[in-house]
C-alpha cells in the first residue's frame, strides 16, 4: 500500500473530556513490521518526529465526523482524533481504514463498540443480533418510539444499533416532519413525546446524528421539539429568541458562506447545550461528550478561517481605530474582537500563540490604547476583557509594546497610564472593573514572569520605565487624598495625627485600598525602585495618614504597607521611619482604638511583636525612647514589656562595650573612690560581706587560674590590642591579661562582685570569656548601692 500524506492535527481526549492538541503533521498509512500490521503514522511537520503510531486494529471502532475528522478509542480512556485540513485527505485515509477492516467506506462508523463484558454481551445477544427495529414514523406510534429511545440509553450496544437505524432510514427528518404536523394541530401529547424522542437522540451521543440534526434545514425544528418539555406548563420560546432577539451582527461583511453557516450553527448548538438541555445527572454526564467535541471543533475551525482571512481582520482593525467610525459601529467591532478572543481559548497553546501574534501584528495594542480611553462604558469594558486576554497570554508582549511607545508623547496616552486611569475612574460603586485592572497591572509589574524572558534586561528596563512614567499616575489619588495642611502647627512638628482623609467616602476608600495593595506588592518585589520612590516622595508618611480613616479596612491596608516595609528588615527603611517619627500615627491608632479587641488592635500588636521577636534594635530603641510611657499601661499582652526588656538588655551591652574600650586609670580611680564612699555608708553589712569575700576569693582565684590556662593563647593577642588602647600611665594593665590585672588593682568588694558577675554570666552567654570578666569589673560599682540598700 502506497504512502498517502495529508496535513492533520492530532488530538487526544483528556480527563476533563477536553481535546488536547498534540501537534500538526502529515499522516500516512503503511505496514509497520514491529506492529505487524497496517498502521497510521503522523510525523510532525516541524521536525519530522513521530506524533502518532497507531495500528489499524480489525476490532477498533473508527468514526468519521464532519467530513474532516476521524475519531477512535485505543484503550478504555484513551480517545484519539485526526482533524484533516482537506476533506479529500480524510476520505482517503478513511478508505484505507475501511479496506483494512473490510468495511464499506460509505458508513461513518466501522465497528459496533464493545463496552460491556462477555457475559453482558451474551445476555443481550438476542437483542443485538440485528438492527433495532423502529416503529413506522406515524403520529399514533410516537409514544412507542419515545419508549424505545428512552429504553436503549442504558445499553451502549443498543444505543449504537438505534443510531444506525435512525441514520439508515432517514428517520430524523421524518420525525421533524411529524413535529410540524403536531404543532399545526396543537397536539400537546404528541409534542411531549417528540421532546422525549429528540432529547433521547441527542443523548445517543453520535456525531453522525448531530450532522443531520444541526443542519440548516433541521436545527430550528430540533429546537422547536425541545420547547415542549412535559414538566413545563407553557412551552419556552427558544425559536423566537434565536430568530428575533438574537441578531447576527456582521461588523465587516463575511463573504465566505461556509464560515457564516458555521458561525450560525455553533451559536445555536451552544444555545441548545447551555440553555435548552437540562443539566445532565451523574449518570448522564458522558452522554453529551460528543456534543461538546462538536462545538469545540467548530470553534477551532471558525478561529482558523477568520485568522487566515487577513483582509477581513485588517479591515476590522482599520475601522476600529478610524476616528470617523461611528460609536455604535465601534462598539460592535470591539465586541467582535472580544468574542474572537474568547473563541481562541478553545485553541491549544501553540495555536493560541499564533493567534495572538497575528492580532499583535495587526495592531491590537495600539487599537486598545485608543478604545480604552473612550467615554463609552461598554466599549471600555469590552476593551478591558480583550486586554486581560493579552496580558494573561503574554505579559512580555504587552511590556515590549509599552516600552516602544514614543517617549516624546504625553505620559497620559501611554497604554499603562490609560489602564491606570480607567482603574482610578471606575464608576462602578463596587469597583469591579478596577479590581480586574489592578490584577492585570500586578501581572505586568511582577518580576516573576520576567525571569524566563529571552531579554535578560527586561526586568530592569521595564521597572525603570514604569517608575519614571507611570508610578506618579498610580499614586496620584493617594497623594491627593492625604495632602498635608502646610499651615498646621502640629504638622510642622512632624505630627500626622490631624491630617484629614478627604473625601473619606466608601468608594474612595476602596480605590485607595486597591492602590495600597499594589504598592505593597511593589515593596515585596521591587526593592530598589520602590525604596527610592518611597524615600523621595515621603510616601509612608502620606500612607499613614489613612490610619485616621473611618474605614477600618483602609487603615489596615495602610498598616499592612508599613508592616511589609518593616518586614524587609532594611536599615535604610528603619532610619527613614525613625527620622520621620512614623510610628506616631500607628500608636495613636492603637490608643484611639481603646480596649476594643478587633482586627486593627491585633494587627498593630503583631507589628510590634515582629519587631520584638526579630530584635530590630534601632526600631526598638526608637519606640521605647519615644512611646513607652504611652504603651506601658497595655498589659493584656507582654509585647511592650518585652520591647522594654530588649531595649534594656541592648543598653547594658552597649554600656559594657563602651566601658571596655574607653576605660582608663582615672576612671578606675573614680570607681574605687565611689566604692569606698559607698562602703562607709554600709557598715551594718560588713561582717556578712567579709565572709562572702573570703569564700569568693578562693573560688574566684581558682576560676581565673583555670581560665587563664585555657585561653592564654587566643586572648593574649586580643588583650595586647586592648592594652595598647589604654594610656601607659595605668599600672593596672599588663600585656597578658588586662581584665584580670584591672580586677586585681582595685580592691573589689566581695558581695556585689559575686552576685553581679554570676548574673552577668547567665544573662549574656553569647559574650566571649574576656567580656564576662569585664562585666565583673564594671558592674560591681554600679550595682553595689542596689544590693546594700
Amino acid at each position: 500500500m502506497s504512502d498517502t500524506r495529508r496535513r492533520v492535527k492530532v488530538y487526544t481526549l483528556n480527563e476533563d473530556r477536553q481535546w488536547d492538541d498534540r501537534g500538526t503533521g502529515h499522516v500516512s498509512s503503511t505496514f509497520v513490521e514491529r506492529l505487524k500490521g497496517i498502521s497510521l503514522l503522523v510525523r510532525a511537520e516541524s521536525d519530522g518526529s513521530l506524533l502518532l503510531e497507531s495500528k489499524i486494529s480489525p476490532n477498533t471502532a473508527y468514526q468519521k465526523q464532519q467530513d474532516t475528522l476521524i475519531v477512535w478509542s485505543e484503550a478504555d480512556n484513551y480517545d484519539l482524533a485526526l482533524s484533516f485540513q482537506e476533506k479529500a485527505g480524510c476520505d482517503e485515509i478513511w478508505e484505507k481504514i475501511c479496506q483494512v477492516q473490510g468495511k464499506d467506506p460509505a458508513l461513518d462508523i466501522t465497528q459496533d463498540p464493545i463496552d460491556e463484558s462477555e457475559e453482558e454481551r451474551f445476555e443481550e445477544i438476542q437483542e443485538t443480533s440485528h438492527l433495532v427495529e423502529l416503529p413506522p414514523c406515524e403520529l399514533s406510534r410516537l409514544e412507542e418510539i419515545a419508549d424505545l429511545v428512552t429504553s436503549v440509553l442504558s445499553s451502549p450496544i443498543r444505543r449504537e444499533k438505534l443510531a444506525l437505524a435512525l441514520m439508515s432510514e432517514g428517520y430524523i427528518k421524518k420525525l421533524l416532519g411529524l413535529f410540524r404536523v403536531c404543532e399545526d394541530l396543537d397536539n400537546r401529547e404528541g409534542l411531549h413525546h417528540l421532546y422525549e424522542i429528540v432529547r433521547g437522540v441527542l443523548f445517543l451521543n453520535k456525531a453522525a446524528l448531530f450532522e443531520v440534526m444541526f443542519s440548516d434545514d433541521c436545527i430550528m425544528d430540533v429546537v422547536g421539539c425541545l420547547e415542549y418539555d412535559p414538566a413545563l406548563v407553557q412551552p419556552k420560546r427558544h425559536r423566537e429568541f434565536l430568530t428575533k432577539t438574537a441578531k447576527f451582527k456582521e461588523v465587516i461583511p463575511i463573504t465566505d458562506s461556509e464560515l457564516r453557516q458555521k458561525i450560525h450553527q455553533t451559536y445555536r448548538v451552544q444555545y441548545i447545550q447551555d440553555i435548552i438541555l437540562p443539566t445532565p445527572s451523574v449518570f448522564e454526564e458522558n452522554f453529551l461528550s460528543t456534543l461538546t467535541s462538536f462545538i469545540f471543533f467548530n470553534k477551532v475551525e471558525i478561529v482558523s478561517m477568520l485568522q487566515e482571512d487577513e483582509k477581513f481582520l485588517t479591515e476590522v482593525f482599520a475601522q476600529l481605530t478610524d476616528e470617523a467610525t461611528e460609536d455604535s459601529k465601534r462598539r460592535e467591532l470591539v465586541n467582535f474582537v472580544k468574542e474572537f478572543c474568547a473563541f481562541s481559548q478553545t485553541l491549544q497553546p501553540q495555536n493560541r500563540d499564533a493567534f495572538f501574534k497575528t492580532l499583535a501584528n495587526l495592531g491590537i495594542l495600539p487599537a486598545l490604547e485608543i478604545v480604552m480611553g473612550m467615554d463609552d462604558l461598554q466599549v471600555r469594558a469590552a476593551a478591558t476583557d480583550i486586554f486581560s486576554y493579552l496580558v494573561e497570554f503574554s505579559p512580555s508582549m504587552v511590556r515590549e509594546f509599552v516600552m516602544q511607545e514614543p517617549q516624546q508623547t504625553d505620559d497620559d496616552v501611554l497604554l499603562i497610564n490609560v489602564v491606570i486611569k480607567q482603574m482610578i475612574c471606575d464608576s462602578d460603586p463596587e469597583l469591579g472593573g478596577a479590581v480586574q485592572l489592578m490584577g492585570l497591572l500586578r501581572t505586568l509589574i511582577d518580576p516573576e514572569n520576567m525571569l524566563a524572558s529571552t531579554n535578560k534586561t527586561e526586568k530592569t528596563e521595564f521597572l525603570s520605565f514604569f517608575y519614571k512614567y507611570c508610578m506618579h499616575v498610580l499614586t496620584a489619588p493617594l497623594l491627593a487624598n492625604t495632602a498635608h495642611d502646610k499651615s498646621s502647627k502640629d504638622l510642622q512638628e512632624g505630627s500626622t495625627k490631624i491630617n484629614p482623609v478627604c473625601p473619606d467616602n466608601f468608594q474612595t476608600a476602596q480605590l485607595l485600598a486597591l492602590i495600597l495593595e499594589l504598592l505593597t506588592f511593589c515593596v515585596e518585589h521591587h526593592t530598589y525602585h520602590i525604596k527610592t520612590y518611597i524615600m523621595n516622595k515621603d510616601l509612608l508618611r502620606r500612607v499613614l495618614v489613612l490610619m485616621n480613616s473611618k474605614h477600618t479596612f483602609l487603615a489596615l491596608c495602610a498598616l499592612r504597607f508599613m508592616r511589609r516595609i518593616i518586614g524587609l528588615k532594611d536599615e535604610y527603611y528603619n532610619r527613614y521611619i525613625i527620622k520621620g517619627n512614623l510610628f506616631e500615627p500607628v500608636i495613636n491608632a492603637l490608643l484611639d482604638n481603646g480596649t476594643r479587641y478587633n482586627l486593627l488592635n491585633s494587627a498593630i500588636i503583631e507589628l510590634f511583636e515582629f519587631i520584638k521577636v526579630e530584635d530590630i534594635k534601632s526600631l526598638i530603641a526608637h519606640i521605647v525612647d519615644n512611646f513607652y510611657k504611652a504603651l506601658e499601661s497595655i498589659e493584656y499582652v507582654q509585647t511592650f514589656k518585652g520591647l522594654k526588656g530588649r531595649y534594656e538588655q541592648e543598653k547594658d551591652r552597649q554600656s559594657q562595650r563602651l566601658n571596655r574600650y574607653r576605660r582608663d586609670a582615672r576612671s578606675l580611680d573614680e570607681d574605687e573612690e565611689l566604692w569606698f564612699n559607698d562602703d562607709d555608708d554600709d557598715d551594718d553589712g560588713e561582717a556578712v560581706e567579709k565572709r562572702m569575700e573570703d569564700d569568693f576569693s578562693d573560688s574566684y582565684g581558682k576560676y581565673m587560674e583555670a581560665k587563664k590556662g585555657a585561653a592564654n593563647g587566643a586572648n593574649g593577642a586580643n588583650n595586647n590590642g586592648k592594652a595598647a588602647a589604654i594610656p601607659p600611665a595605668s599600672p593596672a594593665v599588663t600585656p597578658n591579661n588586662s581584665s584580670t590585672s584591672s580586677v586585681k588593682t582595685v580592691a573589689l568588694p566581695a558581695t556585689p562582685v559575686v552576685k553581679t558577675a554570676l548574673v552577668g554570666l547567665v544573662d549574656y552567654p553569647d559574650d566571649e570569656d574576656e567580656e564576662e570578666e569585664d562585666e565583673e569589673e564594671e558592674q560591681s560599682p554600679r550595682k553595689r548601692p542596689r544590693l546594700s540598700s
